[in-house]
């Protein structure tokens, strides 16, 4: 068995004389210096320097192994790597003063270098599979993989320690890059759950669709969105769009009623035209928004339904476009999110997709009217708020974000009166 000390050095060899109390201040110190040099033989280089102890026993339990002059209680001396190690042969064919020092003080050493070397080790031979691999993949997915730059893009990304952290790095990735060499050209389409023969949910969740989707540069806002972009579909019946006020047409909705229409519906959505043209549709990130206008409504005993979609989050490309085509039947459409990083990118993402909407109550002075005092920090960029050319800086400034319930009294009136409002600066 091997030793877990000194990797077998030790291998017959009497390491009892070198073991006594009395040289344990050497070989700690030589210990110290195996851990910094990131070198656990300690067999040539620079001298290591020690400070020579006061115990007269300590000192000439050291005498025979540090040659030149007697030692002095206090002085400091130089240790010579290769005569220690020359020295150290009269007790063991192998043995090493690193060695020595590992069993004096009962561990590995050099652990942090030697990790660092095994992770680079690791790392290399996923390098290795990786670029071999990817050279395999149909041209369509090797384009989009980026045979070049995806083992630094992963890198950078932290998906190399990730996958080191698993139990079987190379079979995850193997697993991965099967996947991605079974996504279909530009112009098909295919199942997610047909992607892994046997195992239909093997894309639900966990590292494997993540791992897939980070190897084809995937940046879409969502998850379904970044199938979608690769030509995949996912399933259609779970997430869309929350609705209270509008309906698709041709479907009949209790008056008030509030209900959810999956992608699936989405995907061929055609909605009812108002009865009055240029009637307002409310878009909002947080069911609590439309809870509270449906509640709202129920209080006042009005007979007017409130017009308010929530997209539950960050919406895909598909119910973006599904608020886009309202106005394609004559509504007016407000949007509007949270005011923090992802909220901003949701809005982004609507009024590309609705270039008719209009950013609901998400101006400057908006978020000026509800900023709270805090610490977080908002990473931004200029552009990252094209409907003001104000927010960003304002909300830099303050750093901290404003989420839509902190205007729901002003969000509630603007449902109300059925028109999106704004504050004045």
């Amino acid at each position: 068995m091997s030793c877990p000390l000194c990797g077998d050095a030790c291998t017959d060899a009497d390491l009892t004389p070198l073991l006594t109390p009395e040289l344990t201040w050497l070989w700690l110190a030589l210990a110290a210096a195996a851990d910094r040099r990131g070198d656990e033989t300690l067999t040539a280089g620079p001298a290591v320097t020690v400070t020579v102890p006061a115990a007269p026993a300590e000192r000439a339990a050291a005498a025979g192994l540090i040659g030149g002059r007697p030692l002095e209680p206090g002085q400091r001396r130089r240790v010579s790597l290769e005569e220690l190690t020359a020295a150290l042969a009269t007790r063991g064919p192998s043995l090493t003063p690193g060695a020595v020092a590992a069993h004096a003080s009962t561990r590995r050493l050099a652990a942090k270098a030697r990790s660092r070397a095994e992770h680079t080790a690791a790392s290399d031979r996923l390098r290795t599979q990786l670029e071999s691999a990817v050279a395999g993949l149909p041209h369509h997915v090797r384009e989009r993989v980026g045979a070049d730059t995806v083992f630094s893009r992963l890198h950078s990304a932290g998906w190399i320690t990730r996958l080191l952290n698993t139990p079987d790095p190379a079979a995850l990735l193997a697993q991965a890059l099967q996947v991605a060499g079974s996504l279909p050209p530009p112009g098909r389409r295919i199942d997610r759950r047909t992607l892994v023969p046997g195992n239909p949910h093997a894309l639900d969740s966990g590292a494997l669709p993540a791992l897939v989707l980070a190897l084809t540069g995937s940046s879409a806002s969502t998850v379904r969105s970044s199938w979608a972009r690769l030509g995949v579909d996912c399933d259609d019946l779970l997430g869309g769009l929350i609705i209270t006020g509008i309906t698709p047409r041709g479907w009949r909705i209790p008056p008030g009623a509030t209900f959810t229409l999956p992608p699936r519906e989405l995907a061929k959505i055609a909605w009812e035209r108002p009865e009055i043209p240029g009637t307002w549709v409310f878009v909002t990130e947080n069911p609590s928004v439309l809870a509270a206008a449906s509640t709202h409504a129920l209080a006042q005993d009005t007979a007017t339904t409130p017009r308010v979609i929530c997209t539950a989050g960050t919406p895909s490309q598909l119910e973006c476009e599904a608020v886009g085509a309202l106005s394609d039947a004559g509504w007016h459409i407000a949007v509007r999110a949270d005011f923090d990083q992802a909220g901003l990118a949701h809005m982004r993402a609507l009024l590309a997709a609705a270039p008719a909407a209009v950013a609901w109550r998400m101006s400057a002075a908006d978020y000026l009217t509800a900023v709270p005092g805090g610490t977080e920090t908002l990473h931004l960029q200029a552009s990252d708020a094209p409907w003001d050319a104000s927010l960003v800086s304002v909300m830099r400034e303050h750093s901290v974000p404003v989420y839509e319930e902190d205007l729901l009294p002003a969000l509630l009136a603007d449902i109300t009166v059925g028109t999106p409002g704004s504050s004045q600066p």
